[in-house]
C-alpha cells in the first residue's frame, strides 16, 4: 500500500513518524493530513530501502500543516554533462537548505546520472520522465509503450516524484495564441509538439490511469506539471493558465483514487498583486493538494538577479497557500546553473520559506530568530554564528575589519556610536547593576 492508502486505512507508517518528529507535530495529525491529500511524503519504496546499495531516503513532508519546503533543480544539459559535477550540485543544494532535488538532465548518460544521484541522495529526488524518453528519438516518434516503459524504468530506479504534464489538452492550444511568450515549459512544449504532429490528445492525459498504476506500485508521488504556466508578467493569470489548472484539479482526484500522492505545480511569472488570488484558486480547484510554485518571479526586468525577484514572490506564495517552493538561481533564463548559482538559489529560497513560516505562525518557526536576537543583544558573536544559517559567511564579513572579535560593537558604528552597547549600558545603569 502507498502512504496515502495506509493513511486512509488509519495506519501510521515509519515515514509518517519520521515526518512528525522533524516537524514537532503529532503522528496522528500527519496521518490525517496525508489521508486527506494535504500532506505528501515523496518516498519511493526503492529509495527508502537504498536502491542498488545506495543511500537510504530520509523522508520529508510537503503541505501546509508542516514547514515550507524548497526544491533545487540540477541536471546536465546537452552542452554540459558530468555526473560528478551534478553530484557536487546535489551536495551543495542539501548543504544550503534544499529539501528535495530534481534531476532535469537532458544531456550525457541520463540513466547513469539519475542512478548516481539517487544512490547519493538522502533527500527525495524528482525527474521529468519524458526527457529521457527522447534522447535517442525525436519527440514525434514517441509511442505510448515508450512512455509507460520510461516511467516504469525510472520508478524502478528509485525516483520519488515525477513531473508529468498531463493537464495541457488540445483544446487549450488556441488559448496560447494571444500570449507574448507562448509556452515556456520544456516538457509541456515537447508534448504539445507531439500532439500537433499526430493530431491526437495529450498521451499523458489519455494514459493517466496506466501511469498512476505504475506510480502506485513504487509509491512515487505525482508533481502535476503546469505546461501553460506564464513565462512573463504579460501572460500571467490568463485563460490558458487557468484552463489547464482546472484539468489538474480533475487529475488530483483521479490520482488519489488510484492511491497516488499528488502535488500540483504552479506559476511562473506573476505580478505581486496576483499571487494571493493564484494561491487561493489552486487550493479551491485542487482540493488542498500541496502547491509547488516556481517563484513566482514578480518582475521580468532583472535577469541575473532572478533568485531575488522570485524569492520575493515565493515568500508571498508560501504565506498565501503554497507548500513547496522551486528555487530560481541567478542563471535563470541565461545558462545552466553552476554550483555557486545553486548555493545562491537555495539560500534565497531558504530565506523565503522561513520568512513565510514565521509570518503564518507555523509552530516553532520564530524560535530560531529569537535565539539569534538574544545572542546578538549579548554581543555573543560565536553564538550568533553558530545559530546563523550560514555562519561561515557571517563570520567572514565580521572578520573583514580589524576589530576586537569578541568586542561589544561592529565596525558599522564603532564602539562609541553603537546603539545596542549604549542601550545595554543604560539598562544596566537603570537597574543598578553597573
Amino acid at each position: 500500500m502507498t502512504q496515502l492508502q495506509q493513511a486512509r486505512a488509519g495506519r501510521i507508517t515509519e515515514q509518517m513518524e519520521r515526518v512528525a518528529r522533524r516537524e514537532g507535530i503529532a503522528p496522528q495529525r500527519i496521518r490525517d493530513e496525508v489521508a486527506a491529500g494535504r500532506v505528501v511524503i515523496p518516498a519511493n519504496r526503492r529509495h527508502l530501502n537504498g536502491a542498488d546499495g545506495g543511500a537510504k531516503l530520509d523522508p520529508i513532508g510537503i503541505g501546509r500543516a508542516v514547514g515550507t519546503k524548497i526544491n533545487a533543480n540540477i541536471g546536465a544539459s546537452a552542452d554540459s554533462s558530468c555526473k560528478d559535477q551534478e553530484l557536487l550540485k546535489l551536495q551543495w543544494a542539501v548543504k544550503y537548505g534544499a529539501d528535495t532535488v530534481m534531476d532535469l538532465s537532458t544531456g550525457g548518460d541520463l540513466d547513469e546520472t539519475r542512478r548516481y544521484l539517487i544512490a547519493n541522495a538522502t533527500v527525495p529526488v524528482g525527474t521529468v520522465p519524458i526527457y529521457s524518453m527522447i534522447v535517442e528519438r525525436p519527440i514525434e516518434q514517441l509511442t505510448y509503450d515508450d512512455i509507460l516503459a520510461g516511467v516504469s524504468a525510472q520508478a524502478a530506479q528509485g525516483v520519488d516524484f515525477f513531473t508529468i504534464h498531463a493537464g495541457v489538452l488540445r483544446k487549450h492550444l488556441a488559448l496560447t495564441q494571444k500570449r507574448k511568450m507562448g509556452m515556456v515549459s520544456r516538457g509541456g512544449s515537447l508534448l504539445v509538439k507531439w500532439m500537433v504532429h499526430h493530431g491526437r490528445e495529450n498521451p499523458m492525459y489519455e494514459m493517466f490511469d496506466e501511469i498512476s498504476a505504475i506510480l502506485a506500485e513504487y509509491d512515487v508521488a505525482y508533481s502535476l506539471g503546469d505546461a501553460l504556466r506564464p513565462g512573463c508578467l504579460a501572460d500571467a493569470s490568463d485563460e490558458a493558465q487557468f484552463a489547464e489548472l482546472e484539468v489538474l484539479g480533475e487529475l488530483v482526484g483521479r490520482a488519489r483514487a488510484a492511491g497516488v500522492q499528488t502535488i500540483v505545480e504552479g506559476p511562473g511569472h506573476i505580478p505581486f498583486d496576483q499571487i494571493q488570488m493564484n494561491m487561493t484558486r489552486q487550493q479551491e480547484l485542487c482540493d488542498g493538494a500541496p502547491f509547488y510554485v516556481l517563484g513566482p518571479i514578480v518582475t521580468d526586468a532583472f535577469p541575473g538577479y532572478d533568485h531575488i525577484t522570485s524569492a520575493i514572490g515565493a515568500t508571498a506564495a508560501a504565506y498565501y497557500g503554497a507548500s513547496f517552493l522551486c528555487y530560481v538561481t541567478p542563471a535563470e533564463h541565461l545558462a545552466l546553473p553552476t554550483g555557486e548559482d545553486v548555493k545562491a538559489g537555495c539560500i534565497a529560497y531558504k530565506i523565503a520559506a522561513h520568512a513565510a513560516d514565521v509570518a503564518r505562525g507555523h509552530v516553532g518557526a520564530r524560535d530560531w530568530d529569537d535565539r539569534i536576537s538574544e545572542a546578538r543583544a549579548r554581543f555573543d558573536w560565536a553564538g550568533q554564528f553558530a545559530l546563523a544559517f550560514d555562519g561561515e559567511a557571517a563570520s567572514a564579513i565580521r572578520g573583514r575589519d580589524q576589530v576586537d572579535p569578541d568586542g561589544d560593537f561592529c565596525s558599522m558604528c564603532g564602539r562609541a556610536w553603537c546603539a545596542m552597547r549604549i542601550s545595554k549600558e543604560v539598562k544596566e545603569q537603570a537597574s543598578g547593576t553597573k
